[in-house]
């Protein structure tokens, strides 16, 4: 099979399209003929920083395809299941950009009959990323769905990014009013697309105060990309018990809360990364996420606000480079024929 691998870190120019052996199924495993492959900035950022004790690595934490072997023991999945993946990298050598991916069933997902594999490549990091994010601050069942998120008002940073895309559709479907704040007029228009009830444009005016003209009584939940820069707006514009959801470091490493004002309001911080995610809250997130794009609540493309840029398994750097230079949408590597 081919396969894009590297064996040091560093700029893109370090991926080479190789040949391997296709790789047989374990216990508890499936191998999955790629179609598509998401490509996430976690994926560049690994490349550059760290090998985890691997001799080659074959990046992408996202794909989609069909179970083409299922290994003994395994339960729920047969050859010919369309499927999703989540953490394919995650204490493997081995992820999603390559013609085939052996995974255990827990980072596998079925893919509903009717949705596209441009949509289930695209589902993974941002998807159960938002999922997290949208429901952390909850006291009780982590679930979204119809009415979950009614009555409550969320604010989404950046919500032109594939995170907030995801986040946008996941708390339109849970009937939540959702503003978000963009960099661009084009970015408004995509977000607006998702879902969101209202897009405000960070680089112009007082956000603070236009979100406050939207939610006079603040919000209930942020979700947020950048707290190092925005950490103070959050604050100002939460709620009494509020939640600020952080998955992501853009804008800084070091982020400087001013506490009086985090205390006065009994706000709640929470930090998010997949990889260490307790599995619970990866399958409740898994399972929404289904019921979700089953009823067409998850959509990728222009008129969801979440653009699909196309690259061939050989563009694998190009397509690297692209999310690392701020594409707009979502980079998926074209692996197979639909």
């Amino acid at each position: 099979m081919r396969a894009v691998v590297y064996r040091e870190t560093g700029p893109s120019s370090v991926l080479t399209l190789v040949e391997r052996e296709l790789p047989e199924p374990g216990p508890g495993e499936v191998r999955i003929r790629l179609v598509r492959a998401g490509v996430n900035p976690t994926d560049w950022k690994f490349r550059t920083g760290t090998m985890n004790g691997h001799d080659e690595v074959t990046p992408g934490q996202d794909g989609a395809g069909v179970v083409d072997a299922v290994g003994p023991d395994v339960e729920g999945f047969g050859v010919g299941d369309r499927v999703w993946t989540m953490l394919a990298q995650h204490g493997r050598a081995h992820g999603t950009a390559a013609e085939h991916t052996v995974q255990p069933v827990e980072h596998v997902v079925h893919l509903p009959g009717d949705a596209s594999y441009d949509l289930g490549a695209s589902l993974g990091v941002p998807a159960v990323t938002a999922h997290r994010a949208l429901t952390c601050g909850w006291i009780g069942p982590r679930r979204l769905g119809p009415g979950a998120l009614a009555g409550r008002t969320v604010l989404i940073a950046g919500g032109a990014g594939a995170v907030g895309n995801a986040a946008i559709q996941l708390a339109r479907w849970s009937d939540a009013t959702v503003i978000t704040t963009v960099s661009s007029q084009e970015k408004a228009e995509l977000a607006r697309a998702a879902g969101a009830d209202h897009a405000i444009d960070y680089t112009a005016g007082d956000t603070a105060a236009r979100i406050l003209e939207l939610a006079p009584d603040g919000v209930d939940h942020v979700v947020e990309v950048a707290p190092a820069v925005n950490v103070d707006l959050d604050i100002e514009v939460l709620k009494v018990h509020g939640t600020l959801a952080i998955y992501a470091n853009n804008g800084g490493e070091d982020m400087t809360v001013p506490l009086r004002a985090a205390f006065s309001k009994n706000l709640r911080f929470q930090f998010i990364i997949l990889y260490t995610l307790d599995r619970g809250l990866l399958a409740a997130a898994a399972e929404d996420v289904y019921a979700a794009v089953e009823v067409g609540a998850l959509r990728v493309g222009e008129d969801a606000g979440l653009p699909v840029h196309h690259f061939a398994l050989e563009e694998t750097a190009a397509a690297h480079d692209a999310v690392q230079d701020g594409l707009v949408g979502k980079a998926l590597l074209d692996i197979a024929v639909d």
